[in-house]
């Protein structure tokens, strides 16, 4: 048999041996992490719930997840092992990244566009006369609606006046 006929299978396991090698130390390190959890660290679940560590035994983690509340999971269902900076992160909310001397942006511009100096009490507000406007401009299309429901009214009484009268029996079809 020629090697390039096996070629394809010996590129298969050797795909595979890789893929169940990364798997493994994965599955390595996970286990090392949960080996080494430490009575008072910050954990997170599978489930995504995060809790504070009271006791470790040999498969089984006792977890503080409120203040005062108690509850065993198997060591498998610990995702991660947070430190203290970030599990205070997430679950307080507590920031101490405030050491960099980046500047803290305000979440609103109030603070942007606040003056020094106080605002003068005499100074009234400028009007450009656009009130006036307006209310000629709505006069004069009120007046002329007026004329033009006026006349439609004119029209239609001079259009009954001309039409014929109907009987019972009479229809308007065509």
């Amino acid at each position: 048999m020629d090697i390039v006929t096996f070629l394809p299978f010996i590129v298969l396991i050797g795909a595979m041996f890789l893929m169940t090698r990364s798997a493994k130390k994965k599955q390595q390190a996970a286990a090392q992490m949960r080996n080494e959890m430490q009575p008072g660290t910050g954990v997170r679940t599978i489930g995504g719930m995060y809790a504070v560590v009271k006791e470790v035994t040999e498969d089984t983690a006792t977890l503080e997840v409120a203040p005062g509340v108690h509850a065993i999971y198997a060591k498998n269902a610990i995702g991660a092992v947070l430190d203290d900076e970030e599990y205070n992160r997430i679950v307080h909310g507590a920031d101490h990244d405030l050491k960099s001397d980046t500047p803290v942006v305000p979440d609103d511009a109030s603070s942007l566009t606040q003056d020094d100096e106080p605002a003068a009490a005499d100074e009234s507000p400028v009007d450009f006369g656009k009130k006036d406007a307006d209310e000629d401009a709505l006069k004069k299309d009120t007046d002329a609606d007026d004329d033009l429901t006026k006349d439609a009214d004119v029209d239609a009484l001079k259009k009954d006046e001309d039409a014929p009268k109907k009987t019972d029996g009479e229809a308007d079809a065509k």
